[in-house]
């Protein structure tokens, strides 16, 4: 059944689940709540809080990034960093309302490690990325998204597989039963990471025209329903 599904990756460690967390007939509030005291693995003891998913019950679009970073982790809320407003920007440019896009993580805590006064992003292992895949899973089975996007390649291969190749995939429909539609693009923070104007205009602009994409999507799918 299209949403409910699990992701299915054969190396999940019962004793690093959150599995066991998730309440009975499931609700994005009650997810929420219940993902805040979330102790599943060891992260929570460095992030300040548990960054759950944004965006309505009814979105079409559901964006699935790594995880949360440091404003993320301030504010308690995904994508409201540099990134966050990359996308944001991408989305408009797309023609993609923003009402219509739930936002998460595949991880709800932000990983880091100190460089100075600064905390550092580093990237979830598998152990932490399996621990945190149930709310994942269970945010999708209740959204049960017309398009599911992955962000990057922790998303990706969390999600895809672990061949999963975003530089040579991206952009590309897989066919999966997380959603009707399922792609990958770059994660927006790539972009920020680029050496020089030039590169990140150019890859912007393969940002925005894979965003494209999905909004064609969803405007089919509202002609359709309309018709």
């Amino acid at each position: 059944m299209r949403g409910s599904a699990k992701i299915q990756q054969g190396r999940r460690l019962k004793t690093w689940s959150a599995a066991q967390l998730i309440p009975q007939h499931p609700t994005l509030s009650k997810l929420r709540e219940a993902a805040r005291h979330c102790r599943a693995c060891p992260l929570w003891k460095r992030g300040i809080q548990t960054v759950f998913g944004a965006g309505a019950a009814s979105a079409k679009v559901v964006f699935v990034g790594e995880q949360p970073g440091f404003d993320e982790d301030v504010a308690g809320k995904p994508f409201v960093g540099p990134a966050g407003k990359l996308l944001d920007k991408a989305l408009v440019q797309a023609g993609i309302a923003r009402e219509e896009v739930y936002v998460t993580n595949v991880v709800k805590h932000f990983k880091w490690e100190s460089k100075g006064q600064q905390h550092i992003h580093k990237k979830p292992n598998a152990k932490e990325i399996d621990a945190c895949l149930p709310w994942l899973e269970a945010e999708l089975q209740v959204l049960q998204p017309e398009v599911l996007v992955c962000l990057g390649a922790t998303a990706a291969q969390a999600l895809l597989g672990k061949d999963f190749r975003v530089s040579r995939q991206r952009g590309e429909w897989v066919p999966l039963p997380l959603a009707p539609h399922v792609t990958a693009t770059v994660h927006p923070s790539s972009i920020l990471r680029a050496p020089d104007d030039e590169t990140r205009h150019a890859e912007m602009a393969r940002f925005v025209a894979d965003l494209r994409r999905i909004a064609e999507v969803i405007h089919h799918m509202e002609d359709r329903q309309n018709h």
